[in-house]
C-alpha cells in the first residue's frame, strides 16, 4: 500500500484531500433491483404484523360472552394483550405507509439518518412490548384453564388463546422487520446509505 507521501504517478506527492470523499450517486440496475425487492420484502413482513396485531386485537375485544361469564377488561394480562396489539397494528399501519412512500418515490418519509435509527428503534421497542404482553396473557390463560373458568365458559378462554397467539405471530413477523431494519442501521454505519451496495 502506497503512502500518502509517495510520488504519484504523474510525479508529483499524493496529498490527503481536505474535502471529505463524496460517494458517487450512480446505481446500477441490479443494486436499484435488490434495493426494492428488500424494501418490498419489509412491506410484506409489515403487513403481515399489521394483520396479525390486528386480528389479535379484536379477538380480544370482542371477547365478552355475556353477564354471567368473564370479561376481558377484568384480567390486566388481557387488557395489556388488547392493548398492545392495538398500538403495533397502528404503528405497522405508519411503516406500511412508509415503505409504500419508498417504494414509490425512492426517497424516505423522514431524512435518511431520522428514518434508518427511527424504524430500527421503534420495531425493537413495539416488538418487546408485543411479547410482554403475549406472554402475560399466555400465563393467565393458563392459570385460568387450571382453575376451572375454562370449564365453564370454553369459549372465552379459546377465544382468548386465539387472541395470544395471533398477537405472537405478529410478534414474529415485526421480529423479522426488525432483523432487516437492522440490517440497514449496520449499512448506514459502514456505507452512509441504508442500501447495501
Amino acid at each position: 500500500m502506497r503512502s500518502a507521501q509517495e510520488p504519484n504517478r504523474n510525479g508529483g506527492l499524493m496529498t490527503p484531500s481536505p474535502r471529505p470523499r463524496i460517494q458517487s450517486q450512480f446505481q446500477s440496475t441490479v443494486s436499484v433491483q435488490k434495493n426494492r425487492r428488500f424494501n418490498i420484502l419489509i412491506l410484506v413482513f409489515r403487513f403481515a404484523a399489521f394483520c396479525f396485531s390486528l386480528a389479535s386485537a379484536i379477538f380480544m375485544y370482542t371477547n365478552s360472552r355475556g353477564s354471567g361469564s368473564p370479561q376481558w377488561y377484568h384480567f390486566d394480562a388481557f387488557r395489556f394483550v388488547a392493548i398492545a396489539a392495538a398500538i403495533v397494528a397502528l404503528y405497522s399501519l405508519f411503516e406500511i405507509g412508509a415503505s409504500v412512500w419508498e417504494i414509490s418515490r425512492g426517497a424516505t418519509v423522514f431524512p435518511e439518518v431520522v428514518q434508518v435509527w427511527f424504524d430500527f428503534s421503534h420495531d425493537q421497542v413495539f416488538a418487546y412490548m408485543l411479547l410482554s404482553a403475549d406472554s402475560a396473557g399466555t400465563a393467565l390463560a393458563r392459570t385460568l384453564r387450571e382453575r376451572d373458568t375454562c370449564t365453564a365458559n370454553n369459549a372465552f378462554c379459546v377465544q382468548s388463546d386465539i387472541s395470544v397467539a395471533l398477537g405472537f405471530a405478529g410478534f414474529m413477523f415485526l421480529g423479522f422487520s426488525s432483523l432487516l431494519s437492522g440490517f440497514r442501521v449496520i449499512c448506514f454505519i459502514l456505507n452512509g446509505s441504508r442500501f447495501h451496495m
